[in-house]
């Protein structure tokens, strides 16, 4: 694989677990309807840790705008391969919106609650207050920058579950600062299914929420820009 591909393999198999399991929870007459914020956490951990799993020996397993670019900015990353990353992941979040809406195209058309659908395809403010909202990405994704830099500098060695330590660390952002808007930490992960719900022809869809959509996308790459910095200053 060109480290293209194993981004946008990895988005995407990232991107249809972790919306998948947002579906099975939010959804009707699915079978893990209203089982809660802990299931989601945990699924968006194990969609991680294959994520990156597959694309780890050759592109790095980036599957995040907000990596990408903070990187970059640490010096750890040429800025010329930005977009290529860039694109690779929309592509594949894109791909991964798909192939969950076909996984639970009946459940979707079961639903009536607006808001539910959007929630399974972007994330939402508990609270909406956008100020405060985009402090909390930012602040999110800033402690998973930082953690990924050191977790990186270590070079803690586990061979099959080299994986694991990021993917630990998104189930714990997840159960501890997902509860005001729902830890984007991921531009791709947002916007790309934004998109994706704005095209796809679900009833009761309801807007796609566009007056939110610009901080799931700044706050993360606010924060990863922030760890960055910091991390070469110390």
């Amino acid at each position: 694989m060109t480290p293209f591909i194993a981004e946008l393999i990895g988005t995407a198999v990232l991107i249809t677990l972790g919306l998948s399991v947002v579906a099975n929870v939010l959804l009707n007459h699915t079978k893990g309807n209203d089982s809660g914020l802990i299931v989601i956490a945990l699924a968006w951990g194990i969609a991680v840790f294959v994520g990156v799993y597959i694309s780890a020996d050759v592109s790095g397993a980036h599957l995040n705008p907000a990596v990408t670019i903070g990187l970059a900015v640490a010096g750890k990353f040429s800025w010329n391969e930005v977009p290529l990353y860039i694109l690779a992941q929309f592509m594949g979040a894109f791909i991964g919106s798909v192939l969950t809406w076909l996984t639970y195209k009946d459940h979707f058309s079961a639903t009536e609650n607006p808001g539910n659908i959007l929630a399974v395809f972007s994330t939402g403010p508990a609270i909406r207050k956008h100020m405060n909202n985009f402090m909390t990405e930012t602040i999110a994704t800033f402690i998973f920058m930082l953690s990924i830099l050191f977790i990186q500098k270590g070079e803690m060695k586990l061979g099959a579950l080299d994986a694991l330590p990021v993917a630990l660390l998104v189930i714990g952002i997840g159960l501890s600062m997902g509860g005001p808007t729902g830890y984007s930490i991921n531009p791709a992960r947002d916007l790309g299914p934004r998109i994706i719900h704005s095209m796809l022809p679900i009833p009761s869809k309801g807007s796609s929420d566009w007056a939110y959509a610009w901080v799931p996308v700044v706050g993360p790459i606010a924060g990863a820009v922030l760890a960055a910095l910091l991390f070469r200053v110390l």
